[in-house]
């Protein structure tokens, strides 16, 4: 017997594959949630320790590692709709750290060896990571600029920048870019910089506006860059593999962890903590164009431009690992551009975060996923608990 949304006895055995992963102690724990057409199912297994007693939770909390660029863009289109920022204004007013850029001529040039920018660096430059930093794909590194970015603590990572946000700045001020701005895609670092330029021109912490116009109206109770100490017994423990042994160990504790108190940097591309009910309510307001309920977060405009790719087909194909040739960027987020697999449907978006976290939205089928789990990725291919996720919800949905 089926609903209008999922079939039952397919829900089963989605149930059972992701169980299964725990079972063959591949990860400690996982939940996750499908939601389509107000019909929501959530499930958690396992525990939130490697060898532990506690049960993984509805809502057991994790970092969601870059799910969080999506919530930075909206962050920022809620100013771009005030007209507090502008899409292509330069960003000089509000981080003149990145005025007056130098280029190197060439990514694996020294960093003396530069050109004048052509440009100023604008807000939409880094919604769509292309302002000229970011994770050059490249190991090890064999590149001055990655090394220098390594010395400076920003190289995209698991590990967050542990300084302040103005010491993030001085950090991204420091060296020159690694293409002209707006020509280039780099993974990661705009985001980051978008976090900085949100807290600057709102005034505010970037966690006190997400806050107040993101999470407060859509009622995301445990979403935040730090775990309360009420809280902290719901975090669960991150682990990362040894590539030697495959064994997992503990890359992050929950208690007296890196999330267990303020950070310094409130990290825009990747710092946020969440649940499955918490990041679905963002989800169901994409999907609803802006809107929750009876809250709106943003115009149905800003929501269609920033689910719509923004790179140029060179630029796509410059970073296969990231987009294989099926999909594209908009604003903080990947978009879907062909169908090559289940899961794989024109116009879906969202994206995957290095701490084990997978949440997309696929508005021609109404629905919202995600997967949380605290088994840090160990490459750019997505790990057989993704995959297999994906294609369940697909294959459950009527």
């Amino acid at each position: 017997m089926s609903t209008d949304n999922f079939i039952p006895d397919r829900l089963e055995r989605m149930r059972k594959v992701m169980a299964g992963h725990v079972e063959r102690g591949a990860l400690p724990g996982l939940v996750w949630a499908v939601s389509r057409g107000g019909e929501t199912h959530v499930e958690a297994v396992g525990t939130l320790a490697l060898n532990g007693s506690v049960p993984m939770r509805r809502d057991s909390i994790f970092r969601i590692a870059s799910l969080t660029k999506p919530v930075t863009a909206v962050a920022a289109m809620i100013l771009v709709e005030e007209s507090r920022l502008r899409l292509d204004d330069p960003v000089d007013k509000w981080l003149p750290e990145l005025a007056n850029r130098k280029v190197l001529k060439s990514v694996d040039a020294q960093l003396t060896d530069t050109a004048p920018a052509s440009r100023a660096i604008t807000l939409r430059d880094l919604l769509t990571l292309r302002f000229g930093l970011g994770a050059i794909m490249v190991y090890p590194f064999a590149y001055p600029v990655q090394h220098a970015m390594a010395e400076a603590g920003i190289v995209p990572s698991a590990d967050l920048f542990r300084g302040s946000a103005d010491a993030f700045m001085q950090a991204v001020g420091s060296l020159p870019l690694a293409h002209q701005p707006g020509e280039g895609w780099l993974y990661h670092t705009g985001l980051d910089v978008a976090g900085a330029l949100i807290a600057r021109a709102a005034g505010q912490p970037l966690s006190v506006f997400m806050q107040e116009r993101i999470f407060g109206p859509l009622g995301m109770k445990d979403t935040g860059f730090h775990v309360p100490a009420d809280k902290v017994g719901r975090l669960a423990t991150a682990y990362s593999r040894d590539f030697q042994t495959g064994k997992l160990g503990v890359y992050d504790e929950a208690k007296g962890g890196l999330f267990a108190s303020s950070p310094s940097f409130e990290a825009g591309g990747g710092g946020l903590v969440s649940t499955a009910d918490d990041y679905l309510a963002f989800q169901r307001m994409l999907l609803g164009k802006g809107r929750l309920g009876s809250e709106r977060i943003l115009s149905r405009a800003s929501v269609e431009l920033m689910t719509t790719d923004q790179l140029t087909e060179e630029q796509k194909a410059s970073a296969p690992m990231f987009f294989n040739g099926n999909s594209g960027w908009g604003f903080g987020m990947s978009v879907a551009l062909k169908r090559d697999n289940l899961w794989q449907v024109p116009g879906r978006f969202g994206w995957d975060g290095g701490y084990g976290t997978s949440g997309y939205a696929d508005p021609e089928n109404d629905l919202a996923g995600i997967l949380l789990s605290q088994r840090l990725m160990d490459s750019p291919q997505a790990p057989a608990h993704y995959t297999d996720f994906w294609t369940s919800a697909y294959q459950a949905i009527v």
